[in-house]
């Protein structure tokens, strides 16, 4: 097979296969594994991200986001319940500043379509910045009993067929007006009363801080879930917050290419290799099967955040059109062996795992 490269290594790093193992190649989501490595490198297995809460003179409720990647509505039902026992029994209305992350960023190879998978980045963000909905007899329901109906869900749904549909939000301005409709529904549930609506801005000077939101999920949890699901929204909210660690915010992707580069070369050298974004979503990205195999064997500690194929395969699968990788660990000659495996041609969808199940013999 041309467009293909392949690595087997022993827990020592002794080659036991091996196939064009240094051409660089599009790793698709295999490239979340070099992400979700940095990011445990970075912060630490137990680390949690954290969302801010205020109030100001006027009694408003101001809500600053540093890009949790996690504010799902059952994390948020954990904020309210968290702001209810401070004292919070009535507000004037919700401020929302989301000026962590550029208001510009583009993601490479992500595309215009309302599919989850192409949800945009954001501070702030509730659900992925994705809805899931309901639509019958021309009217809209929440598909999800944890999630409220908002004004934005209904006006996002309005022209969807008949159905269950999971969309994203579109536009990166949407996700702060998201996540406080999800907020003010489920405070107002809890009888804290909201006198007016929403603004959206940075947060003012004269503030009084209330509640740190430290997220329930840790880091490995969070983790487990991009790789698990290979989400694409998790990935590269976790690449931008690598950029702002070491540069501030705002968040950029520049930011982030430059810090990424600096971390590989410091963590292992890399000379021919390219990361534009840290999903795989983009087809600039490079790696070889040497490089992925260098990440693995740094990911051991971790292994068990990737997904297991079977008792004796752990992978992290790669799919874009005319790619199709896997990479992880075999459980051959009684021990874990990091493998990569890299097609940039077309090739029957099971083809990468029957590759992988020929490797264990």
């Amino acid at each position: 097979m041309k467009q293909s490269s392949l690595l087997v290594v022993d827990p020592s790093g002794n080659e036991i296969q091996s196939h064009h193992a240094d051409r660089p190649m599009i790793p698709a989501s295999t490239m979340k594994l070099l992400t979700a490595l940095l990011a445990l490198e970075t912060w630490g297995s137990d680390h949690r991200f954290v969302t801010d809460f205020a109030l100001d003179q006027k009694n408003y409720l101001w809500v600053k986001g540093y890009g949790d990647p996690f504010l799902i509505s059952e994390e948020i039902d954990l904020i309210v319940i968290a702001l209810k026992k401070r004292g919070l029994k009535k507000i004037n209305g919700i401020g929302v500043d989301d000026s962590y992350f550029s208001s510009d960023i583009i993601i490479d190879g992500q595309s215009k379509t309302d599919n989850p998978y192409d949800a945009p980045l954001s501070a702030l963000a509730a659900n992925f910045n994705t809805i899931n909905v309901k639509r019958k007899d021309q009217k809209t329901f929440s598909a999800e009993p944890q999630t409220p109906l908002t004004p934005l869900i209904k006006h996002l749904a309005k022209d969807l067929p008949i159905g269950t549909h999971r969309i994203n939000l579109g536009e990166q301005t949407q996700s702060p007006r998201y996540f406080a409709e999800i907020l003010m529904a489920k405070l107002e549930a809890q009888g804290i009363r909201i006198t007016n609506k929403l603004i959206e801005g940075t947060i003012p000077d004269t503030i009084f801080p209330f509640y740190r939101h430290q997220n329930s999920h840790d880091l490995s949890e969070i983790i487990s879930a991009m790789l698990q699901y290979s989400n694409n929204f998790i990935a590269n909210q976790l690449f931008l917050l690598l950029g702002v660690e070491e540069k501030g915010a705002p968040a950029t992707m520049d930011k982030s290419r430059s810090t990424i580069r600096s971390k590989v070369q410091k963590l292992f050298g890399w000379q021919n290799y390219a990361v534009r974004e840290g999903a795989g979503l983009s087809r600039d990205n490079r790696l070889s099967a040497r490089q992925l195999i260098d990440i693995l064997q740094h990911f051991l500690p971790y292994r068990d955040l990737i997904s297991r194929q079977n008792d004796r395969i752990l992978a992290k699968s790669g799919t874009l059109k005319g790619v199709s990788t896997y990479a992880g660990y075999l459980f051959r000659s009684d021990q874990w062996m990091p493998f990569a495996l890299m097609i940039n041609q077309s090739v029957p969808y099971n083809f990468r795992k029957k590759v992988a199940l020929e490797l264990l013999k």
